[in-house]
């Protein structure tokens, strides 16, 4: 990615690309930019821990903009791991409830992705931000509450199953804000009906912004060193 903006044009207000590294919450990322660069900064859709990609950072005055941002469609690739299931549908949590997959077809893997296509009303994990009577979620579970989250629609444009090594399948969906990939994860293999949780989980697009193009918070630190060349 050329960076083209100075260190006092990004105070004023500008837009970062960032490759959020594995196991770095959003938070994580953002404050490493925030001390960097010595600005006031905000992000446009949280990632996961466990998840990498793009995170779309506004500084300065662009953090106006920031709710614009978070409504554009979002490009994920991943793995979904067959045959078990994880209480935060990720590896978060270990895996149990072993099922056989074996029986399962490709042909069964490619049709039912296909069903999970257009709108449609998703349950979030219990295992999220989301608030409820006035607490995360992720709290209430964790304190060993039962949690009941109610459906939201969201919108599926594409899901691509891009390759299959038995019980890892592979994939690309692009999707609305708002949908979580783990619970599509847990649903396709609800679907199957042999349980399967999120392995794995890249964000490479918001809108027509690319992860390509970004860099991880260490790369933005080296190109903001005094004296360094951009």
């Amino acid at each position: 990615m050329q960076i083209t903006a100075s260190v006092a044009e990004l105070r004023k207000g500008g837009v970062l690309l960032v490759d959020k590294p594995y196991k770095w919450t959003s938070f994580d990322a953002v404050n490493f930019i925030k001390i960097a660069l010595r600005a006031k900064i905000g992000h446009c859709g949280t990632l996961d821990p466990l998840a990498t990609g793009l995170l779309i950072c506004c500084t300065g005055d662009m953090t106006k903009q920031i709710s614009g941002y978070q409504q554009l469609p979002k490009e994920y690739t991943g793995i979904i791991t067959l045959g078990a299931v994880t209480e935060t549908y990720d590896l978060e949590s270990e895996p149990h409830d072993f099922k056989p997959y074996d029986h399962i077809s490709i042909e069964q893997i490619y049709a039912t992705a296909q069903t999970f296509v257009g709108e449609q009303m998703q349950v979030p994990p219990i295992h999220s931000a989301i608030k409820k009577d006035g607490k995360r979620s992720y709290d209430l579970a964790r304190a060993g509450q039962d949690v009941v989250l109610d459906a939201r629609p969201i919108v599926i444009g594409e899901f691509e199953i891009t390759q299959i090594s038995m019980p890892n399948v592979h994939f690309r969906v692009v999707c609305s804000t708002g949908t979580y990939i783990r619970s599509l994860a847990y649903d396709f293999g609800k679907q199957l009906g042999c349980g399967g949780y999120l392995s794995a989980l890249r964000r490479t697009k918001i809108g027509n912004f690319n992860a390509a193009n970004a860099l991880t918070p260490d790369q933005y630190k080296e190109i903001w060193k005094p004296g360094a060349a951009r």
